[in-house]
Formats: C-alpha cells, structure tokens, sequence
C-alpha cells in the first residue's frame, strides 16, 4: 500500500456534503485498502464557521474559503458539493488547473460547462468524476459510458427528479392537488423549500443533458431541452390518466432519428400505461430505461435521491479517482463535440390524451372529431364526461404529428361552446416506440 496519505477537499458541507465527510473519516480503514493509500480530509469549506456539526473530525479542517481550500499544496482530490454554477465552476477549474481530481454531484455546472470542464481536466491530466449528478445512488452513467462504449444507444427515457415522481405519486395516491402533495413533500423532506428548479423541469432537464452527452456521445445545451414542468398538472389529469389505466409521470425522453444524424431530447409530464416499467417507479425513486442496438433493453432503477444514497455514489467516485491517481492514470478524454443536430417536440409523432370542456350544446362530438381530422389527427377512443356543469370529451389519439395536434387544439378553442384551452398530455407507449419524423427543426420549438 502506498503509505503517503491522499488528501481529500470537501466544499460544501450541506445533507450530503455532512455524509460525506461521515463516510471518508468513519470507512477510512476500509477506504484505503479499496484505494491502495490512506484517504486524509485535509479540509472542509462551510458557509457557517459557528453552526455545530457532528463531522467526527477536529473542527480545525473546517474553513469558510473554498478558494484557499482548493489552492492548498498536495490536495489530490476535490469534492464539490456546493450546487449552483458560481461560485462551484470557478473553483472546479482552479482545482483542475492545479492538478486534483474534480468530483461532483451538481447537474447544473455539468450540463452547462460539461465540454469546456472535460477539456480542462484532459488537459491537466486529471479526472472529472460526477456519477451521483443523475439518479444519485443509482450506477447509471458509467455503465452508459463505458458498459455501453461500443453499442449505439438508440432511446433513455427515465423518471429522473425524485422530487416530482413522489409529488405526482401522492397525488395518485391520494386525489390531493398538485400543491397539497407538494406541501407534503417538502415537510418529508423529499423537496427543497423553493421546489422551482424540480417542478419547473429545469433540474430534469439539466440531468437530461448529462445523458444525452454519454449516450448519443455529444453535448448540448440545457436550452436544447424541450422542457415543462408539473406546474399544469391537475387533480383531473391525474383521474384521467387512472380511467385509462394510467399514471402521469414527468419523463425525459432522449432518442435518436431514423438517420441516426440528429436527436430529440424532451422532459415533459406524460401518461405512463400500467404495463410500462416506469409506471411502478414509486416515491422519490428514479428509474431509467437504456434502448441499445445490441444490449437491447436495460432498466436501471433505485433510490434517486436522498443524502446518504447520493454521498455513497459520491464516495464512490472518489475512489475511482484515487486508484487511477495511484496508478498514474486518468479519465479518458470525453468527446466535446457539441451537438447542433437537436430537433423540436413539433416533429415529433405519438398518442395524446386530449380533454375538450363543452358549455352548450352549440358544438357537438362531429364538430370536435372534424376539427381534428381537419389537423391530420385522427381519433382512436372517446368517452363522454358529464357533470353538474359543462360536459367533458375525452378523446385517445392515434400517433400522430405533435405540430398537428397543436393546430388542432387551437382550431379546437375556437369552436363555439369550448370554453377553456383543450387539455392534451402525450402518453408514454408501453412498447417505448416513439417515431419522430423528418419535418421538425429547431426553428420550430
């Protein structure tokens, strides 16, 4: 065993960043002997020099400059778990630009700098580590980049934000709103006080980019991501979805075209039939399904969130970082190429769920089904709702052109009677055969 000590940086020192430091200093013993040298924490950067904490470690180590923590002679290896993209990028690069390893769990700083950080580190000659950025404890991104190096992966489409898949499955659960089941997650625990980055879709997305970049081996940007959020769905989607034996879930879909020359990658709530393997994804659970030409299906699914599952995916890394500094090795360059191929939601075909709410009796199922037909939709299933008030068409589309259901839903809206906007959510198909065609581009988005 190598008997100089590896030291280790810590900045941040939040849920996960405490677990962290509990997991090097408690297994140290265990640690070393999977790393080959003893693992040393040479500091941890916190925000608050006077809140007590339980680390285990002399409280001399703590500092509130990170900058000067990642400066320090002889550090080989830092973990970043401050979130956000500064002051986390900065002190990233300086770390790099210094010689250590970089290892990560923010989403954010990766997707949006993930080319010009891989090209740092390859230059350095130094790992850029951030396995527990999606799907935390669930070993996801390795397998994908290395396990799946040589096939070509065709579709992911996972539930990746546990946030959103425990709200949306207590309102299934329950019937309860959307904000009732979000109250609820954050007193649990399972979302931050300001949950905006998870319903809005933005932290889907950003992990969505992480995926893309490994599967279909290019970058892109988070702008790229066709992105809604659960902030529209209702109690009635979510009744709706059952009727159809459903269950609604907010989904990234990554998948190539025909031509293998460009790619779609959405984050968007859709109905998931029961027969679906994410449709039983429960909680703050993630789960991702990995299409390939050669392996064929592959599900990854696990506890996708959480401080203890994401420091141990963490502390994972930084053993992987340690034995390659050991052996005097790196992370392999990641191809930076970045991708301007990426295609709007307009050219994409599929089923939707449609809802028409009609106030009289001025427009009838002939006016609606010809509206539609009209738009190049064709209808597979309707059912009639009626209420106290207006009445309720339901409707299940056959697969058609995304760009033509939104034509329709306008030409929908001005009909007399339909009062409110058309509801439409698309349907996740239980074989996970999704065609996009060739009409779409960026311009259409």
């Amino acid at each position: 065993m190598n008997t100089r000590p590896l030291k280790v940086a810590v900045l941040g020192c939040g849920v996960v960043g405490t677990k962290v430091v509990r997991l090097l200093h408690d297994r140290r013993s265990a640690l070393a002997d999977r790393m080959g040298a003893p693992v040393e924490i040479a500091g941890v950067a916190v925000r608050d020099l006077q809140r007590p904490r339980d680390l285990g470690i002399d409280p001399a180590l703590l500092t509130n400059d990170p900058l000067e923590l990642v400066k320090r002679d002889g550090i080989d290896i830092v973990v970043e778990l401050l979130g956000g993209i500064e002051p986390a990028r900065s002190l990233m690069v300086t770390a790099m630009e210094r010689g250590a390893s970089v290892v990560s769990a923010n989403k954010a700083v990766v997707a949006e700098h993930g080319p010009v950080l891989h090209e740092i580190a390859a230059r350095h000659g130094v790992d850029l580590l951030y396995e527990a950025s999606v799907a935390a404890a669930i070993p996801l991104l390795r397998p994908l980049r290395d396990s799946l190096g040589g096939d070509d992966v065709t579709r992911v489409v996972g539930i990746v934000n546990g946030t959103t898949n425990y709200v949306l499955d207590r309102m299934t659960e329950t019937g309860s709103g959307l904000d009732a089941a979000l109250r609820e997650a954050i007193e649990r625990g399972y979302a931050e006080a300001d949950p905006t980055a998870d319903v809005e879709g933005t932290d889907a997305a950003a992990k969505a980019v992480i995926l893309g970049s490994l599967a279909f081996h290019s970058w892109m940007s988070p702008t790229d991501v066709y992105r809604e959020g659960i902030t529209g769905v209702t109690a009635e989607d979510v009744a709706d979805a059952r009727a159809c034996d459903c269950v609604v879930k907010l989904v990234a879909v990554l998948e190539r075209t025909a031509a293998q020359d460009e790619f779609l990658v959405r984050v968007q709530p859709m109905m998931v039939p029961r027969t679906h393997p994410l449709a039983e994804v429960k909680g703050a659970d993630n789960a991702v399904l990995i299409e390939a030409a050669s392996a064929g299906r592959l599900l990854f699914r696990g506890a996708g969130a959480g401080g203890a599952p994401t420091a141990g995916a963490i502390v994972g890394d930084v053993v992987t970082a340690a034995r390659r500094r050991l052996l005097g090795q790196h992370e392999p360059a990641v191809r930076t190429t970045v991708a301007d191929r990426a295609r709007a939601a307009g050219g994409l075909r599929g089923r939707y769920h449609l809802r028409v709410r009609v106030d009289g009796s001025a427009t009838s199922l002939d006016d609606i089904v010809s509206a539609l037909r009209r738009n190049e939709v064709r209808v597979g299933s309707v059912r009639r709702r009626r209420t106290a008030g207006p009445d309720t068409w339901v409707l299940v589309t056959e697969p058609c052109r995304e760009a033509d259901l939104l034509s329709a839903v306008d030409s929908l809206s001005a009909l007399p009677s339909v009062g409110d906007v058309p509801r439409f959510l698309r349907i996740l198909d239980s074989d996970g055969q999704e065609v996009v065609d060739g009409q779409g581009s960026t311009a259409d988005r």
